[in-house]
């Protein structure tokens, strides 16, 4: 694999200004897609106490025997699909406006599952992402995420393609982040690369008129307004890169909006914000479902222009672009954001290099004040014999397509340029004391340590949790999950004094998900290299932890843990660190699947 600059950053065709709004154009229609999920399924679990963790409330789609091909067929609703007949939007009977609502024919299972097969496939796209950046090199053409979403339409991998949904997207929740226009077309969020107004024609809508169904805010129109519960939103037409250059005109997407405002049809707001980011400097957020209250014509610069006034439906979820930004006030003045809650800013001093903040609202007395702080796992009681690793790397800057390294990792650097685990693997052999690279070398990573500002917060279920302040990236690298490591035989004695223990051994095997890329090219083969003993070391976090040790329990976890080698040469004592299964957006809560069973014994429950 040729070692490259990462060119994520290359925005390519996906325009980010929907400064032309142009007039929707048609698109060929094909059925819904097809997609096989390569992964086991789990249940769902009751809420148990875990090592100060406790279980998150979590909703896994139905459970499968094994780690096999699944095809999943699709059958979205709500929808305006016109082939299939759908009753997606319903005239209310009896009302003077006749109002519309949607049919929400999704049971809950569905609803889970829907989740599952989103967070899925977006865990394909972003892998295939990194996996292109590599291979393309610097300055691709096309850029490598016009190049990912062909292939991921090629091998339909679309979700919700040729469907007109209205309101909620099946699987996506408010908050949810996207990098490229062209990811919104992928889940049918928002299916026009250019136009700011997305809707149905007359002949697919249920109305027999054209309706508004999602709209693209970014404040590039004169006087528009956003509030964020309500937004004035200027209409589409007329303009171009220079500026506004004619009327507008009551067609298009200017038609549809006043269809939707006058049959109550809510559209759905997705917020482009300027926000400095590893990938770009830009992100789309979605923040849920907005009603059409009104309608002006205005005159601008001397041109007639339409202002839409939009108001947010209560009851949902807070919006995505909210919590980034207080997540951004929270990293530079928390208290302006959180007057009351903060019980300390650094928990645990200067053993990162970037503050823990420890957060409490709800029981103001007790705290995790009381164990200490170790930003790696305490290895000296069951390895004798410290050092790098044997036969290290002669690289003068970083390491390079044959170096000694990057054969013990089987032949292929494991990161990105950028940092970003490509796939996950048994186990990686990052650069050690004995080799010669610098520090800055694409082979050193998971060592380097946390470098996202991180929240321990007291959950109001129980026990404590974990969030960044920061966004993630899918792949990216979190922190070590560290404690005091201990044999099998002394793991067995401390548990029956009641201490707390985790086995790193036993958590779930989501490295196999990353990087899978075998529904984008059927002959890739998962890594079964380098191979490990079996891991069955327990770690006491009763006393001394890392940020990790509080991440709590779920079966869907946005997290997983890789197991790394960089600092001695024990097989049997392999590091655990954590990197991210998919982008998760700041003040989101971490989570790990710990493969605990119901039956957790009482005695793992850490107080406070």
């Amino acid at each position: 694999m040729r070692n490259h600059n990462n060119n994520l950053n290359a925005p390519g065709n996906d325009a980010w200004s929907d400064s032309d709004r142009g007039p929707s154009s048609s698109r060929t229609r094909s059925p819904g897609a097809v997609l096989p999920l390569s992964a086991s399924l789990g249940r769902m679990t009751t809420l148990v106490p875990f090592p100060d963790l406790n279980l998150m409330p979590d909703s896994p789609p139905p459970e499968t025997s094994s780690y096999t091909g699944i095809t999943a067929v699709r059958s979205l609703a709500p929808t305006l699909d016109a082939e299939s007949n759908s009753l997606a939007i319903v005239p209310v009977p009896d009302h003077e406006n006749h109002h519309a609502l949607v049919v929400q024919t999704l049971h809950q299972d569905n609803q889970e599952l829907d989740r599952y097969v989103f967070k899925r496939t977006r865990m394909i796209y972003d892998s295939l992402l990194l996996q292109l950046s590599v291979e393309d090199g610097p300055n691709p053409k096309p850029p490598v995420n016009v190049k990912a979403s062909k292939l991921m339409e090629e091998r339909e991998l679309w979700l919700n393609k040729g469907q007109h949904l209205v309101g909620p997207v099946p699987g996506l929740e408010i908050g949810d982040i996207f990098f490229y226009r062209k990811e919104l077309c992928m889940f049918g969020l928002h299916r026009h690369l250019q136009a700011g107004i997305e809707y149905t024609k007359a002949q697919l809508s249920s109305f027999g008129v054209p309706i508004a169904t999602s709209i693209i805010v970014s404040s590039g129109y004169e006087d528009d307004e956003d509030r964020g519960d309500e937004l004035v939103y200027s209409g589409q037409g007329g303009r171009d890169k220079s500026g506004q250059q004619r009327h507008q005109k009551l067609e298009g997407g200017n038609l549809a909006m006043v269809h939707s405002m006058q049959h109550g049809v809510a559209v759905r707001v997705i917020r482009g914000l300027e926000y400095k980011n590893e990938v770009r400097s830009k992100v789309f957020v979605y923040d849920g479902l907005y009603r059409i209250i009104d309608c002006s014509l205005v005159r601008k610069s001397g041109f007639d222009i339409f202002k839409f006034t939009l108001v947010r439906i209560q009851g949902q979820p807070e919006m995505g672009s909210a919590r980034l930004k207080r997540a951004l006030t929270l990293r530079n003045t928390p208290l302006a954001a959180m007057p009351a809650g903060y019980i300390s800013f650094n928990l645990y001093g200067k053993n990162e290099g970037v503050p823990v903040y420890l957060y409490n609202d709800i029981d103001y007395d007790r705290s995790p004040l009381n164990y200490g702080y170790i930003s790696q796992s305490d290895i000296s009681s069951v390895i004798s014999a410290q050092g790098g690793n044997n036969g290290g790397c002669n690289c003068k800057l970083s390491c390079t397509d044959d170096c000694i390294c990057v054969r013990k990792n089987g032949g292929e650097l494991p990161y990105s340029p950028y940092g970003y685990l490509l796939r996950g693997k048994p186990v990686i052999f990052e650069c050690g004391v004995t080799c010669k690279c610098a520090s800055g070398c694409a082979n050193r990573v998971a060592q380097r340590g946390l470098r996202k500002k991180m929240e321990v917060f007291r959950t109001r279920e129980a026990g404590w949790g974990v969030r960044s302040l920061d966004l993630i990236h899918a792949g990216e690298f979190i922190c070590e999950y560290a404690g005091i490591m201990v044999t099998k035989e002394l793991g067995e004695i401390l548990s029956t004094n009641g201490e707390s223990l985790v086995y790193p051994g036993r958590f779930a095997g989501n490295w196999k998900l990353w990087g899978d890329l075998s529904d984008v090219y059927p002959d890739n083969v998962q890594p079964s290299y380098p191979t490990l003993p079996p891991i069955d070391y327990a770690m006491d976090v009763s006393r001394l932890r890392s940020v990790a040790a509080f991440i709590r329990h779920s079966r869907e976890p946005n997290v997983m843990a890789q197991f790394v080698f960089h600092d001695h040469n024990n097989l049997k004592f392999p590091r655990v660190m954590l990197f991210a299964l998919e982008n998760i957006s700041p003040l989101t809560e971490l989570s790990l699947d710990y493969v605990v069973v119901d039956e957790v014994d009482e005695r793992l429950a850490i107080g406070g």
